[in-house]
């Protein structure tokens, strides 16, 4: 099959894009995204899409970066396409934020990306991940030890993030690319084999076609089935939580011991595990622990500790205990609750009118919210992703009172690029917010009780500014004394 018929079909399968799509694309320079661009400027031209601009981010961690820039303005010009470029030292926001220099450099790069998005009033942004790539992704995440969640991999689409090569080889593309007599730059990062996915892709995959010379499609497939069963059961565990679980407290919930067994045990597994994380505040629950857990539900008596929680029988049901926050020490013989060794962070909760602002003494802060015209030249900084001390929220998605409040146990919102709720302690875990700061985190929630603004972290993907000329609510955040 041709390429871009592969392409063409991959978009119409999976509904990542209709005539009329407004797309960016992102342009690194390298084979896959050159690629990505030409295609879909032809796809463009067929009327099945609506190209309005290219993205191309420098992480300033190479010299050939610069290089690498200037190509992509170039191509750009070419093709008469606007360009938006930005720079970012992504090693320096590693060391702050004391991250992996992968993972901090794909937050930025995500980051970029939305805000192109707004900057052409788009849609979408096309990003040039290939077949490969998803075998190497489903292959680092089984060493790992993922799960079904994690080894699903990259998904055709994640909120605005549509992947059209996904179906693609990178060999395909890059015959296409030599008989069109495109060129494209090599990043030479890709020949470091301390990192661990140009092992994969450079001796662990060719030592497996030595076995299975389509071992990348093998892969391939095995992540859409494994993405397919992960949504089912994904949403199949929600619906038996809300048949098993009921919360009692802040701290405590009672999950019915006959309906976990009656389940299919992937269920009950997933049902628990989700229970046990949420309670063991950002600790890990292991297999060893879920599978404590089911044995007890499987008994008359007895009970068991895990990571910040003890779960114990109760007649039909299983107790579940969290430890509450800000309390340390050990749970007694004689009682289900720890030792108080230090005072919980007390809850608060606040209104917040439009315009209005709140002084959070718990938090040693300020928050504060305003009325604006349009977005219009406020797209810096962050603003529009809510990753500083400023956010840009949709206007017609807030009513006249907002409220602003820390967070409590079931805490859940959409992260913007992400398809799908992500519970707050899990973004609190994998951003790296510490533990004994969790609690003094403002959120800002509208009328119904949902997350708008995780305060100098995220907004909700629902609140999120569509372009530049849309009505908004600006929300700040201070420290007393200064700015956050």
């Amino acid at each position: 099959m041709e390429v871009l018929d592969c392409v063409r079909r991959t978009i119409r399968r999976h509904g990542l894009a209709h005539p009329g799509t407004r797309v960016v694309v992102a342009l690194s320079g390298g084979s896959d995204s050159v690629a990505l661009t030409h295609l879909l400027e032809r796809l463009n031209a067929a009327g099945d899409l609506c190209v309005v601009g290219i993205a191309h981010f420098n992480h300033q961690l190479r010299p050939a970066a610069e290089r690498e820039e200037q190509f992509c303005r170039d191509l750009a010009a070419s093709l008469g396409r606007p360009v938006l470029v930005e720079r970012e030292a992504v090693s320096d926001r590693a060391r702050r934020e004391q991250r992996s220099l992968e993972d901090a450099a794909r937050t930025a790069r995500h980051a970029f990306f939305e805000r192109a998005r707004v900057h052409f009033q788009a849609d979408v942004v096309a990003l040039g991940h290939t077949k490969d790539d998803q075998a190497e992704t489903f292959l680092l995440r089984l060493m790992r030890g993922a799960g079904l969640r994690g080894l699903a991999s990259m998904h055709p689409r994640r909120g605005a993030i549509i992947r059209p090569l996904l179906t693609s080889r990178r060999a395909d593309l890059r015959t296409y690319l030599a008989a069109a007599g495109m060129a494209y730059v090599h990043d030479d990062s890709n020949d470091d084999l301390a990192i661990p996915r140009n092992r994969v892709r450079a001796e662990l995959l060719p030592f497996l076609e030595r076995f299975n010379p389509s071992i990348v499609d093998v892969l391939a497939d095995e992540a859409e089935l494994t993405r397919e069963a992960w949504q089912w059961m994904d949403s199949a565990a929600a619906a038996l939580s809300d048949q098993v679980c009921r919360r009692e407290s802040e701290t405590v919930w009672r999950l019915d011991a006959e309906a976990l067994r009656s389940a299919p045990l992937a269920l009950a597994r997933l049902v628990l595990h989700d229970a046990m994380t949420l309670a063991a505040r950002g600790r890990t629950v292991s297999f060893a622990h879920v599978e404590a857990a089911l044995q007890l539900s499987r008994a008359t008596s007895g009970s068991i500790d895990a990571p910040g929680q003890r779960l114990e029988r109760d007649r039909a049901d299983i107790v579940l205990r969290s430890r509450p926050a800000g309390i340390t020490g050990r749970w007694t013989k004689s009682s289900a609750n720890p030792v108080n060794l230090v005072n919980p962070v007390n809850l608060f909760s606040y209104p917040l009118s439009i315009p209005g602002e709140v002084a959070l003494a718990e938090a040693g802060c300020l928050v504060s919210a305003e009325e604006a015209g349009s977005a219009e030249g406020a797209v810096a900084g962050g603003a529009i992703l809510g990753t500083g001390p400023v956010a840009l929220v949709r206007r017609d998605r807030c009513s006249t009172t907002l409220s602003v409040r820390n967070r409590r146990p079931g805490d859940r919102f959409r992260p913007l690029g992400l398809d799908g709720h992500k519970k707050l302690q899990d973004f609190f875990v994998d951003r790296k917010v510490a533990r004994q700061e969790r609690d003094l985190v403002p959120l800002v929630v509208d009328e119904h009780g949902r997350i708008v603004w995780v305060a100098g972290h995220a907004i909700d993907e629902d609140f999120r500014v569509t372009g530049p000329a849309e009505a908004v609510v600006i929300l700040r955040l201070k420290v007393l004394g200064g700015l956050a």
